[in-house]
């Protein structure tokens, strides 16, 4: 009788110990993590939940591994982590690493692609960035997708907009995003269009928005610039307009536009051309779309910048030309 009481208090004091031991243990894993500022850890292929446990400790992120261990041990499943980028903060606990390493919620980079820049612009841009990769079959999947589209051009027709997305994505997943992106929007501004607009299709609409986000310094006078363009759409004279010009001239353009440039016959030149030019010249902002869709109703048909980035809207020629005397000529 007296050895199994003895055997009942020795296995009653081994029960407290262990008791304790997993307190001790489980607290420590709740324990702030040994960094002052937000770090990017990264979780490679073949890796294991133990060996990170162990790289921590090794670099001093957590204070001790034994506890994290028992927790892969109570809890098997914390030991299915994800390949990825992570983001560690100082507020996290050592059991934070393990349920984020295992939840897959990767660190996530942004890119702000703009309004205004043309594809030629946007595509250094996306280069620049260096958690973006090109893969060796880039083009050939931008080509791809460019056949589908009128002109067989991207040109336009990726929404600009913050983009986000986790480290070493594929640039040409980007470009699919922002092109959806700009066909959903597209879409859905043709089946609201003003009436009577003359645009054969949500393509040309397209075309004309990238005008006006190309033409507009204010951006209260983006439905105002629409209309003048429609009016002179809808009388069949021509556009006039300097940036399809300049587009026109591309990569050779020095940031002058000579009386011989707007002469040269070019698909851009709308100073020789009537009606729009073959693709878009940027890419437009959803401003600029609502704009081209639903102009302005006046009956101006010119404008001339004021230097201020506004500009001063006519009815007349001669009326034009005054304010081109007072406002490009100082006259």
């Amino acid at each position: 009788m007296k050895i199994i009481k003895w055997l009942s208090i020795f296995a009653f004091l081994i029960g407290i110990i262990f008791v304790v031991t997993l307190f001790h243990f489980d607290k420590k894993v709740h324990q702030q993590i040994n960094i002052t500022e937000a770090m990017v850890y990264q979780v490679k292929s073949g890796q294991s939940a133990k060996g990170i446990v162990n790289r921590l400790k090794d670099q001093g992120v957590i204070s001790d591994n034994i506890g994290l261990k028992i927790r892969l041990k109570l809890e098997p499943e914390l030991a299915n982590i994800k390949v990825g980028t992570y983001e560690l903060l100082p507020s996290m606990s050592a059991l934070d690493l393990l349920e984020l390493f295992s939840s897959g919620k990767e660190m996530q980079f942004s890119i702000g692609l703009i309004e205004g820049l043309n594809w030629r612009e946007w595509l250094l841009v996306l280069k620049a960035h260096p958690q973006i990769k090109f893969n060796n079959d880039f083009q050939q999947q931008l080509d791809a997708l460019s056949a589908q589209l009128p002109e067989q051009s991207i040109e336009g027709y990726l929404l600009p907009d913050t983009y986000h997305f986790v480290a070493q994505t594929a640039a040409i997943e980007l470009v699919k995003r922002a092109h959806l992106s700009m066909q959903q929007y597209l879409d859905g501004a043709w089946e609201s269009r003003a009436l009577d607009l003359p645009y054969a299709s949500a393509y040309e609409g397209l075309i004309m928005a990238s005008i006006i986000e190309k033409e507009t310094g204010v951006p209260e006078e983006r439905p105002r610039i629409s209309g003048v363009f429609v009016n002179r759409l809808n009388l069949n004279m021509r556009l006039q307009t300097d940036p399809t010009v300049i587009y026109g001239i591309g990569e050779d353009f020095d940031g002058n536009i000579r009386r011989k440039d707007l002469k040269t016959a070019t698909p851009y030149n709308t100073y020789v051309i009537k009606g729009l030019p073959p693709t878009p010249i940027a890419m437009p902002s959803k401003l600029a779309i609502d704009a081209a869709f639903n102009p302005l109703t006046t009956e101006e048909l010119y404008f001339v910048s004021k230097g201020d980035g506004s500009h001063k809207f006519s009815t007349t020629l001669q009326e034009h030309n005054l304010a081109v005397r007072k406002y490009q000529l100082n006259k």
